[in-house]
């Protein structure tokens, strides 16, 4: 059963800073995902429409949740902007 939480027990042997990076990459994400919800709700038909909806306000609630601990733990948009464009760089030459 504990297997089913290994994100969770990994996070706790981070420090504040590797807390802090992983919540920006957790709003990154989620954000990209959004925007690929909407993209494929513009092309949905029948029952493909009430899936994407629901799958557009889910990840609206977890990014305004993200955003949320975000504030409260003081990072700004630079600092998920500079995490950002490192993961793009990490990308190209990964």
């Amino acid at each position: 059963m504990r297997d089913v939480y290994i994100q969770e027990s990994e996070m706790e042997n981070l420090d504040e800073r590797d807390k802090e990076i992983e919540l920006i990459k957790n709003i990154i994400h989620t954000r990209k995902a959004l925007k690929n919800v909407d993209k494929n709700f513009e092309y949905a038909q029948d029952e493909l429409v009430d899936y994407y909806i629901y799958e557009m306000k889910a990840n609206q609630a977890k990014l305004n949740y993200l955003i949320k601990i975000a504030k409260m733990k003081g990072i700004t948009v630079d600092m998920i902007n500079d995490i950002k464009y490192s993961l793009l760089n990490e990308e190209e030459v990964g």
